[in-house]
């Protein structure tokens, strides 16, 4: 299992709860066992190591799969799952997305791309619309600036061309109009030929209650989510899944792997938008989707693998709601301080409630500490949405580190209970 973060510590969790075989981490975190010492961008270290203990490799976060992992481990006759390079450009690249997109009918928000700041601000300035700015690549979740103003589009455009930390990604940056609605994460497994969806769920990007803030790479989720329904669902498979497999596989690019379409489902028309395309399961989706799965994963993956997804029943999934809660260090996704021992792991907590380490390690001392901005997640199932709400907050109350240097967003799931009581109302 390639990664470090909540995502890789929970599919690993699911493969063993499913098969009781060993699963390696690469490098893992403090919360995961069988860590190995091999950094997950280091594409050769992890193929010899793959290639010597005969393992099947999953690939969690978006860069090394950017890096070419997949052509790397299937040139070397290794079994990785997981998108090329070419196909991994969704992702990496959100020109090539959009471009992508349009030449597919993809309903996605209209666009521009610049290369320049003078002539993307001058753009903002003649615009009668809120905008939204987003880098060309990879900046691990923070590289899209929701505008509320020109003034704020300005200061994004001038924050990417000037700030040091996107100083690999800027080479080009996207102005889109803004589409208002509500954003849901649609999450697929493709095997090249076929598609199978996951369960629905809702990420909430922002780093503050009520959706305020920066955007970071996710502070909770909950699934499934009511704003995708059956309808709805139809319509994102046939407009946008099927159109983008099928648009790969005509460009010669195969795509196996996890296929996740960021959706805004436009208020008013109620028709999905694409936001962007990950060609990875969700941080922190994952966490809510599998703890909700009730059948084997491996068996999916393996299935995926061999090209027979279509041959596959349905997946089951528990007749639960999930809600996952990310704890993070107080002062992400700026700067933060780690190395701060966290208490409280060990304390009772409800049966269906588990906590996934992120920016987690072990001290000298064995002591779990906080490495990293995004720390825990603590998912929890229930048969209600705000029973499995209370029961991952009740957790998260018992979790502590540093003096009071633990941080995370009160509101998780409250827009789907919202959706739920609104439906039952109308």
């Amino acid at each position: 299992m390639i990664g470090s973060g909540g995502r890789e510590h929970t599919i690993g969790w699911k493969l063993f709860h499913d098969t009781k075989k060993k699963v390696f981490f690469a490098p893992g975190n403090g919360g995961t066992d069988n860590n190995i010492e091999i950094d997950s961008n280091d594409l050769t270290k992890l193929c010899q190591f793959a290639k010597e203990n005969n393992s099947f490799t999953i690939v969690g976060p978006e860069k090394p799969l950017s890096l070419g992992i997949v052509d790397l481990f299937e040139k070397s006759q290794l079994p990785i799952f997981g998108p090329s390079k070419s196909a991994s450009r969704l992702e990496s690249s959100k020109v090539f997305a959009k471009l992508f997109m349009r030449d597919m009918g993809i309903q996605t928000a209209s666009f521009s791309i610049f290369s320049d700041a003078d002539a993307a601000i001058n753009h903002v300035k003649s615009s009668t619309k809120n905008v939204v700015v987003k880098l060309d690549g990879l900046a691990a979740g923070k590289g899209v600036f929701v505008c509320d103003s020109e003034k704020s589009a300005i200061q994004a455009i001038q924050k990417i061309f000037n700030d040091n930390e996107f100083r690999n990604s800027r080479n080009k940056i996207l102005i889109e109009e803004r589409i208002y609605g509500d954003e849901a994460s649609f999450i697929v497994l493709c095997d090249g030929k076929s598609i199978v969806p996951l369960a629905t769920s809702q990420d909430h990007k922002s780093i503050f209650d009520q959706d305020n803030g920066p955007n970071t790479g996710g502070m909770g989720s909950y699934s499934p989510t009511p704003l995708i329904t059956e309808k709805i669902s139809t319509k994102i498979m046939e407009k946008i899944m099927n159109p983008t497999l099928k648009g790969l596989n005509d460009r010669g690019i195969k795509f196996r792997g996890f296929l996740y379409a960021g959706i805004m489902i436009e208020r008013g028309s109620n028709e999905p938008y694409v936001l962007e395309f990950n060609v990875r399961m969700g941080d922190p989706e994952c966490q809510s989707i599998l703890s909700r799965m009730d059948s084997s994963f491996l068996e999916y993956l393996e299935a995926a693998m061999d090209e027979k997804l279509d041959s596959m029943p349905p997946i089951r999934w528990k007749d639960k709601n999930s809600v996952c809660i990310v704890m993070a260090s107080r002062g992400y996704p700026g700067k933060y301080q780690t190395g701060k021992v966290i208490h409280g792991l060990n304390s009772k907590f409800d049966v269906d409630t588990y906590v996934f380490h992120a920016g987690t390690k072990k001290n000298s001392m064995g002591e779990i500490i906080t490495n990293g901005g995004r720390v825990l997640s603590v998912a929890s199932l229930d048969d209600t949405l705000e029973g499995a709400k209370n029961k991952s907050y009740l957790a998260v109350s018992k979790i502590h580190w540093g003096d009071n240097e633990e941080y995370f967003r009160r509101d998780i799931a409250s827009k789907g209970i919202k959706y739920m009581k609104s439906a039952l109302s109308e």
